[in-house]
């Protein structure tokens, strides 16, 4: 639940940041005498929607080896790290991808894959899960991560997170002029006022928690489809059934919230709604299907 809720407590904060710093610097040229102007105001929010999402999105392999302290593997130390590498080379071959980069970090049973292209990614594991797991679960969870990039997963989402954070801001501000144009009808100033602001900012955020549930269904879908894509590239379900079953059975530690919706797995939160992954017994009743 802690995580979900800084996932989205995140993007909302990013949100209302941007729409603040837009109305001081005096950038909110979609205002003007006669009102808003709805398709300069249209143009401007999916500007700012889409460029914190692609900046966060090119962004994305730095951020995640900030957040978790992962180490990539330059050259293979042990056993473990030589097994680790070889195996992400294994199934990135057979997935038609570049190389990832392979990192390890401390921490409970968990991995996620992040990049902001199929040919420049990064796939890391905690330790946690690398010496608690057989080498068998593990390939299944790595061939679930490789699916990912596969599938374009990171920048399918920012395109999602786009879209939404552009509707946001545009509803906002058109709400936001709407109740202060209707608080101040009989006054001749022209411009907006205090309640254009306090109202946008609300909106940012009672909107932001709204979208959420938009991304969070759609990071739910492409749970499944990672999770039958390492069934694919392992050519047999039954291994992501036995690591999914383990991973439930050791209830994970949650990743940091910029990371969480690229995790293995997540707990749900107090509502499906906001969780990033389905349960584990959907997921494996879908992996089951396939038989």
């Amino acid at each position: 639940m802690k995580r979900t809720i800084l996932l989205i407590a995140t993007n909302i904060a990013v949100m209302v940041v941007l729409g603040i710093v837009v109305s001081v610097l005096g950038l909110n040229r979609f205002m003007s005498a006669n009102g808003l102007n709805l398709p300069m105001l249209l143009m401007f929010a999916g500007v700012m929607g889409f460029g914190g999402a692609f900046i966060s999105l090119a962004m994305s392999k730095t951020m995640a080896k900030w957040s978790t302290g992962a180490q990539v593997i330059e050259r293979p130390r042990n056993q473990d790290e030589q097994w680790l590498f070889d195996t992400v080379a294994r199934l990135a071959q057979r997935a038609q991808i570049a190389m990832p980069e392979v990192a390890i970090y401390e921490g409970e049973p968990n991995a996620f894959a992040t990049g902001p292209s199929k040919n420049n990614s990064l796939v890391a594991v905690s330790t946690g899960l690398l010496y608690s797991m057989t080498h068998r679960e593990i390939e299944a969870v790595l061939a679930h991560e490789v699916a990912h990039v596969k599938n374009g997963d990171m920048v399918t989402l920012t395109l999602i997170q786009g879209v939404v954070n552009t509707f946001v801001f545009f509803l906002a501000r058109v709400v936001g002029y709407l109740v202060d144009s209707f608080l101040r009808k009989d006054e001749e100033s022209s411009g907006p006022g205090i309640a254009y602001m306090i109202t946008v900012i609300i909106c940012d955020i009672v909107f932001g928690i709204l979208a959420s549930v938009i991304v969070m269904y759609f990071s739910r879908q492409r749970e499944f489809r990672a999770d039958a894509g390492a069934a694919q590239l392992m050519g047999e379900t039954a291994p992501m059934v036995d690591a999914l079953r383990r991973l439930g059975g050791m209830a994970p530690n949650a990743l940091p919230s910029n990371m969480a919706a690229s995790g293995i797995s997540d707990k749900a939160g107090w509502s499906s709604l906001f969780s990033s992954h389905p349960s584990m017994e959907e997921r494996i009743a879908a992996l089951q299907a396939m038989r």
